[in-house]
């Protein structure tokens, strides 16, 4: 299934992080984890949405902090 991840902006804008194609596998794992990691950077998975019409998964993710 394509999976669309959007990155929340702190402006409150969303911005496409990628599209790609996920196995069966990766999508159950979405009810065991709270937190992706995606290009090195952690995001948490604050919502889903099943869009019907287009056959996609679209994940709102909140980039984690980091400490420095």
């Amino acid at each position: 299934m394509s999976v669309i991840l959007f990155e929340k902006m702190p402006e409150g804008d969303l911005r496409v992080i990628e599209e790609r194609t996920w196995s069966m596998n990766m999508i159950t794992a979405l009810e065991h984890v709270n937190y992706i990691v995606v290009s090195g950077r952690e995001f948490e998975a604050v919502e889903g949405r099943l869009n019907v019409d287009e056959g996609k998964l679209e994940l709102l993710l909140v980039p984690m902090r980091v400490e420095g």
